[in-house]
């Protein structure tokens, strides 16, 4: 068993991959400045769900498993000096990283939006690795990352591998095969701060032989797992507004309380997904295999399956006969685009992909409708605009 710090671990994905680590027996302490549930106050909106507050959450954990979870409250991005106490206190074996403001729509709603998601992600990623060095110690970090770091351009029946593109590079000596980055085209400055992540991995992992591994995930549908299904204390985060909610997510919510299905543009951008089950498993996995010291980092990409956004609307909309309603996009984006993603190396370590069916989104739509008296119809739509002078949803 390990010692492992979740960071942002009173998140959507960090909450559960905390209680699910904790369930396999490892010794888990959350680090987190709680500046998710501050965003739902400046934004006036809320979770669907009713989260407890994370000392009710953690109290709640221990009283049904018997387990404890450590926590600690600071800000990764300004707290250097405490952070890297905590690391000699606790001594972890492995950080998983979810400590990064993680809305496309919110980093573009406004320039102030834009310089908080660079100033908070990047200084809290550097701070991570620079802490590391720090204490000097064998800490395999463990980051979610993004499929949009690779933007979604591509085309054809290519497919985007796992993070690594071999390349020839015509020299005066001859043709040289080599490995490189895939190359980035982020589509937002959310995305920004995760390929400006990735340079950091690398070089940490070839200067200071820091062993990361880095996960590029689809968008995440789904709410509950195992553990945060045994107590209406423990459930997990339902974001629905148009900032913070997952579109699939949303769709379900939707037809929950009667709302037109909203789809942006012509719905023909393909997305990669992953069910949240399937997200705290990966972190398992991936904690469980390391990459070696002095390797490069480790890119998975953590996806299940595609999907082009008017199939999920249609596919919902037969389910529960909810309309949909095609409305301009406030991103700037291909109005359609092809998405083939290589996701080997998770199968070959095990993982055995959840994916769409009636019975998992009946379950979301479910618990949307449980909790459909909680719904702020205003916050329902998007409309944070890429660029000024796009027309206003």
């Amino acid at each position: 068993m390990k010692k492992i710090i979740v960071l942002g671990g009173d998140g959507f994905c960090g909450w559960p991959t905390s209680l699910h680590l904790s369930s396999l027996g490892h010794e888990v302490m959350i680090v987190d400045n709680m500046s998710r549930r501050k965003i739902d106050i400046d934004l006036e909106t809320s979770s669907l769900t009713p989260i407890s507050n994370l000392g009710e959450r953690i109290s709640t954990w221990h009283e049904v498993s018997g387990k404890t979870i450590e926590f600690r409250n600071l800000n990764l991005a300004s707290d250097f000096d405490r952070f890297v106490t905590i690391l000699r206190e606790f001594q972890p074996d492995a950080i998983v990283h979810f400590a990064e403001q993680r809305s496309a729509p919110y980093s573009m709603k406004s320039t102030d939006n834009k310089r908080y998601t660079v100033d908070n992600n990047v200084r809290a990623t550097h701070n991570v690795l620079s802490a590391i060095v720090e204490v000097g110690a064998d800490i395999h970090l463990v980051h979610l990352g993004t499929m949009g770091v690779y933007g979604y351009g591509w085309a054809g029946d290519s497919s985007i591998p796992e993070g690594y593109l071999e390349v020839t590079l015509d020299t005066s000596s001859g043709p040289k095969r080599k490995e490189i980055l895939h190359p980035a085209d982020p589509g937002s400055v959310y995305h920004m701060t995760k390929t400006l992540d990735q340079l950091l991995f690398a070089f940490y992992a070839k200067n200071d032989r820091i062993q990361v591994t880095d996960l590029h995930q689809g968008i995440v549908w789904g709410t509950q797992t195992a553990q945060t299904a045994l107590d209406e204390r423990l459930i997990n985060r339902f974001d629905y507004d148009g900032d913070y909610g997952t579109v699939l997510n949303r769709f379900l919510m939707q037809a929950a309380i009667g709302f037109p299905l909203t789809v942006h543009g012509t719905g023909g951008q393909t997305r990669a997904f992953i069910h949240i089950n399937d997200t705290v498993r990966c972190i398992e996995l991936a904690i469980s295999n390391p990459p070696e010291r002095g390797e490069r980092p480790m890119i998975l990409n953590q996806v299940t399956e595609s999907h082009r956004v008017r199939d999920l609307a249609e596919m919902v909309s037969k389910m529960t006969g909810t309309e949909v309603q095609f409305l301009p996009n406030p991103r700037l984006e291909a109005n359609e685009n092809t998405l083939n993603v290589e996701n080997n190396k998770f199968l070959d370590l095990g993982l055995t992909p959840t994916t769409l069916s009636e019975g998992l989104l009946a379950e979301v739509r479910d618990i949307a409708q449980k909790y459909s008296f909680r719904v702020d119809r205003s916050k329902i739509l998007a409309k944070s605009l890429w660029r000024k002078g796009m027309i206003s949803q």
